[in-house]
């Protein structure tokens, strides 16, 4: 929202306030104040200029020869290229020496051979946004009235003598979305009144129902409708405070019958709608849900699709207007327009958004009806635009106001204790204190039985309960002077509990190997929803998602981290090395919500070691994720309870794809991405893992205790043994084998080559082993050694198509 002080002064007292202190109340008082803007921008020698005559110039198709007055005894000449620059115009002119935004600063200078003595100046110029410029001004310079005196200070004439406080505003707080909403807000902070602009006309002898009939279909989505109709209006140019106040309030003045509907949009912030009279045809108004598939070109000139849930304003035939949204091209105000229907409606917040949502459609109106207007304000917004279409555009005011009204406007009534209040906020307020800032407020309230009773103002809808009275009592007496206090009561040291404090060891030990810490959104496409899910459950999609890839909950955290892993490649990383702990979604639990999982997942993908000092280099591959899995299970002390086995997973490459299984039961899944699926991300060779932390971390409620294995006194003796084996049978296999034989002297098992070349037969691979023997107690003989090895032999021939080379 954007305060113009030099408007808000019609409204209440800032005491002559500098802006900046003014602004830091209205912030500390609980509205923030984003920015403090002066409108003049440090410009000087920025007078009112008279052209007294244009000449084209003699070396320049496009420039002007100008001589203008401005208030000295000579005129001054300046070329200006304008297109719309002519003689008989009022101008704004920079002197020399003139400091305008920029940075720029005018000096004499020639122009092709001709002196020019400063600078006719159009509003961009002079700091004002291209798209608040008047169209037919928008190409060229801004011309002045007629009245404006020669000589005299441009920038004040213009309003630019005036400061913007830009307010931050939250979205409960819909009241200050207009001048007096600010007005009262500034009022309470200062101990001032509000003075409400005075609304006076005279009305014609015809009464506005002989000339139009008013009927409304739906009550719930428009209790209230407001229509008054105004004849002989003359459109044309605003007067140049309306547009002036309309430009710093941030809206582009039109002409005086648009700009009056905005300008009290702005005052009341209460939504208006201009109606041409002779263009709804019928002299009715009836105001109805649209039909499926009805159709109305906007005033933006789009032909919007209407749904049967849409609100529309129609003459009884065909919709005119989107309640609360935009208006019809059918009945826009035109340069002929000469009699025009003011619209002003209460309508349902949820109806405008849903509609301005289908739509793709926002407007200061919706925005405004979605948080909800003052209905107390409906009637006299109409009445303040009535009086100045009088005033402004020689309108006549029919007599009466068509009218249906079945809206409630009784205010929000809360009870509430002084010690509730207190209490809350740790304080000692005196019930006299609580008074005053409710009366400055606004309030109606009475104090009796101990007891606060107090009627909200309709404006401010966001007070309805106990709570609300205490922010309200808390902003105004001042945040800064709730005291500092240590906690009361009994207090205890705090921990985290072992599920925390194991989840802290597995996100350390990731870090630790390299990995850094993504967080990606929980809410995915519907397509990456399932993708690499552990176990498919019902997924859970949002009503009104935010767009069509953040509609549903994701039941893998793989998508994103592969999609964060893709943005990294493609600005040249040579190395990714991500991981994420987050919850996935799964299923609906009985109350309709979905079950919540907390997961954990890496992806790896590029460079993994890279010393070029010695020469070694080495590149991500399903070993490197294998290796961090088995290194976080050891720290959680499961490492005899985790097994790998060879796995199919849907985009995962069906050679190097791995189920991680705890206590026989799947916990989580490693593996390559599918060539087709790195082609897609735009990666090369990446690797995933995923594995469900809740069981992880359950399974093993305290960390693992430290466990220590002394250093072997006596030789180790090692047996090399390589296998000619089935390309479908796992190294795994063979290991567990091993283990299975019950070998009491064989205490490592390791593979240290895999060979798959031509000299192999197909179908075939062999695999490299290297066993170790010892006894922590005595020296082994080579017959003890022998016979172990004899049955480490006779385990390896049960695997069927397996021989030792």
């Amino acid at each position: 929202m954007l305060v113009s002080l030099e408007w808000l002064k019609d409204y209440v007292n800032t005491q002559d306030l500098a802006p900046e202190l003014l602004a830091e109340k209205i912030t500390r008082s609980g509205i923030e104040v984003d920015a403090v803007i002066d409108r003049a921008n440090a410009m000087d020698k920025v007078v009112v200029g008279y052209v007294v005559s244009k000449e084209k110039h003699p070396e320049a198709d496009k420039l002007n020869i100008c001589q203008v007055d401005v208030g000295e005894a000579e005129p001054q000449q300046i070329i200006c290229g304008a297109p719309n620059v002519d003689a008989g115009q009022k101008v704004i002119v920079a002197r020399p020496g003139a400091h305008l935004p920029g940075g720029i600063k005018i000096k004499k200078a020639k122009l092709r051979g001709h002196e020019s003595n400063g600078m006719i100046c159009s509003l961009q110029e002079l700091g004002i946004e291209g798209k608040l410029v008047p169209k037919a001004y928008s190409e060229g310079i801004y011309v002045l009235p007629s009245d404006a005196e020669v000589g005299s200070d441009a920038l004040a004439i213009l309003g630019l003598r005036d400061t913007v406080l830009e307010l931050g505003l939250t979205p409960n707080r819909s009241d200050a979305l207009s001048m007096l909403g600010v007005a009262y807000e500034v009022g309470a902070i200062l101990t001032e009144e509000i003075k409400y602009p005075e609304i006076a006309y005279k009305t014609a002898n015809e009464k506005a129902q002989d000339l139009l009939k008013l009927r409304v279909e739906d009550l719930q989505a428009n209790p209230m409708y407001v229509a008054k109709v105004v004849k002989n209006v003359k459109i044309g140019e605003s007067p140049m405070w309306l547009q002036n106040r309309l430009m710093a309030a941030g809206v582009r003045p039109h002409n005086n019958v648009v700009d009056v509907t905005n300008y009290v949009l702005m005052e009341y912030g209460q939504p208006l709608h201009a109606f041409d009279y002779d263009s709804l045809a019928t002299g009715e108004i009836v105001v109805r849900k649209a039909k499926e598939g009805e159709k109305i070109t906007t005033l933006d000139d789009q032909e919007r699709t209407l749904k049967a849930s849409d609100l529309v304003i129609t003459n009884g035939k065909e919709p005119v207007a989107i309640a609360g949204v935009m208006g019809g091209a059918n009945s826009e105000v035109t340069d002929a327009t000469t009699t025009v229907v003011i619209e002003s409606a209460y309508f349902d917040g949820l109806t405008v958004r849903q509609a301005s949502r289908h739509l793709g459609l926002r407007s200061d109106a919706s925005a405004r009806f979605e948080k909800g207007v003052d209905p107390n304000r409906v009637l006299p917004a109409a009445e303040r635009a009535a009086a100045l279409l009088a005033e402004l555009a020689g309108g006549e005011v029919l007599e009466g106001t068509c009218l249906v009204d079945e809206l409630d406007k009784t205010a929000a009534r809360v009870v509430v204790s002084p010690d509730f209040i207190n209490e809350r906020l740790g304080m000692k307020i005196a019930l006299e204190d609580m008074l005053s800032i409710l009366e400055r407020l606004k309030f109606g309230v009475e104090a009796a039985n101990g007891l606060l009773m107090i009627d909200a103002p309709t404006r401010r809808q966001d007070i309805k309960i106990e709570e609300d009275i205490v922010e309200e009592i808390a902003r105004l007496y001042g945040y800064d002077e709730i005291p500092m206090t240590l906690p009361e009561g009994a207090t205890q040291v705090g921990n985290l509990t072992p599920y925390q404090a194991n989840r802290r060891v597995v996100r350390h030990y990731l870090e630790g190997a390299g990995l850094y810490q993504a967080v990606t959104y929980s809410l995915t496409s519907d397509a990456l929803s399932q993708r690499f899910a552990l176990k498919a459950e019902p997924v859970t999609k949002l009503l009104m998602p935010m767009s069509e890839e953040r509609s549903t909950l994701r039941q893998s955290l793989i998508p994103h981290l592969i999609e964060a892993t893709a943005y990294n490649v493609a600005r040249q990383a040579e190395g990714v090395a991500l991981y994420e702990i987050g919850s996935v979604f799964l299923g609906q639990s009985d109350e309709g919500q979905p079950y919540e999982e907390e997961h954990v997942a890496a992806v790896l993908t590029g460079k993994w070691l890279d010393h070029a000092w010695q020469g070694e280099k080495k590149t991500v591959d399903f070993f490197v994720l294998k290796g961090i899995i088995e290194g976080v299970i050891g720290k959680l002390g499961l490492e005899n309870r985790m097994t790998f086995v060879k796995a199919q997973v849907d985009g995962l490459h069906p050679g190097r794809t791995a189920s991680i299984l705890l206590d026989g039961e799947q916990v989580g899944i490693i593996g390559g991405l599918h060539p087709a699926e790195q082609k897609a991300w735009g990666v090369k060779d990446t690797y995933v893992m995923e594995m469900n932390l809740v069981a992880l971390l359950n399974a093993n409620a305290q960390e693992a205790p430290l466990a220590y294995t002394s250093v072997p006194r006596f030789p180790v003796m090692s047996r090399d043994i390589a296998l000619i084996m089935d390309r479908a049978t796992t190294a795994g296999e063979v290991v567990e084998a091993i283990s299975a034989a019950g070998v009491k002297l064989l205490k490592d098992i390791r593979i240290f080559d895999v060979y798959e070349g031509e000299k192999m037969e197909l179908g075939k691979k062999s695999v490299a082993f290297s066993l170790t023997y010892f006894d922590p107690e005595r020296t082994l003989t080579d017959e003890e050694v022998v016979a172990a090895h004899n049955k480490v032999l006779k385990a390896i021939a049960t695997i069927a198509g397996t021989e030792v080379r």
